[in-house]
């Protein structure tokens, strides 16, 4: 299992070997905004020149084999709500999403699915045997009020098994970085049911440090995905700031990277 980082014509992008299908976590580099927002940001809400975004838009989307309009996104609201969504919910580019969904599943083969980050956790998911995919966003809240329980649940559904699903846990805020006060480790004390050895750094000023993507890998487990079927990016989002948008180091001033799948 690795993270590898590809270049398709200036647009830098790092992909999984444990995950079969077309796939992206996308970085900063490679885009047309200009400013705070340079290069590639795909936050259409962020202030950003519609046309720059529409246009790395166009390039990631020609990475999954797709148009600016041929893809299924998410309106993340820090929920657990995953929603099944098929062809009919190809999303016009810059227009609004008319659902709330941190998580997508599909088995539709050539229809994208998206979620966005700048540094909650990005997770995507493939059981390539029954033709399954998901993307998920894990932010703290969304992971601690089990939206991989969800999402397993609704790709179980439409034919995966937990045994054949492959998981993907792309650059994020690290344990190094993610400063937190005692809701959050309580909170994770709760959603693992007390399945948290190594997770925690705790500091003598009161905070603690969380390994919020290992939480989430020990989550996976427990839905019964194999260990060896999960792979977790090495990378700190706040530590790379260059590389990936990051919320806290910019402190809100930022664009948004993306995680995409797409069955072929």
């Amino acid at each position: 299992m690795a993270f590898e980082e590809m270049n398709e014509g200036g647009l830098v992008y790092m992909r999984s070997t444990l995950i079969p299908a077309r796939h992206a976590f996308t970085t900063r580099y490679g885009g047309v905004s200009r400013g705070e927002f340079a290069s590639l940001n795909l936050g259409s809400n962020r202030g950003d020149d519609p046309e720059a975004v529409r246009e790395n838009y166009r390039r990631v989307c020609a990475l999954m084999g797709a148009g600016i309009d041929d893809c299924a996104v998410t309106k993340q609201v820090h929920g657990s709500a995953v929603r099944v969504v098929k062809k009919a919910d190809r999303h016009v580019c810059m227009s609004t999403v008319p659902y709330e969904a941190d998580g997508l599943v599909t088995n539709e083969r050539g229809l994208p699915i998206m979620c966005f980050i700048a540094d909650c956790v990005p997770a995507l998911l493939c059981d390539s045997e029954h033709s399954v995919i998901a993307a998920v966003h894990c932010g703290w809240r969304s992971s601690v009020a089990d939206i991989l329980g969800e999402t397993v649940k609704k790709m179980c559904a439409l034919g995966a098994k937990p045994e054949n699903i492959h998981a993907a846990m792309g650059a994020a805020i690290g344990r190094c970085c993610f400063e937190t006060d005692d809701d959050v480790p309580q909170a994770v004390e709760k959603y693992l049911s007390g399945q948290t050895a190594g997770l925690f750094d705790r500091r003598a000023d009161g905070k603690t440090m969380v390994d919020l993507r290992a939480a989430n890998a020990v989550r996976l487990r427990q839905l019964g995905l194999k260990a060896e079927n999960i792979d977790i990016s090495p990378e700190c989002t706040m530590c790379s700031h260059e590389k990936y948008w990051s919320h806290r180091y910019t402190k809100g001033r930022r664009g948004s990277q993306a995680a995409a799948i797409v069955l072929d």
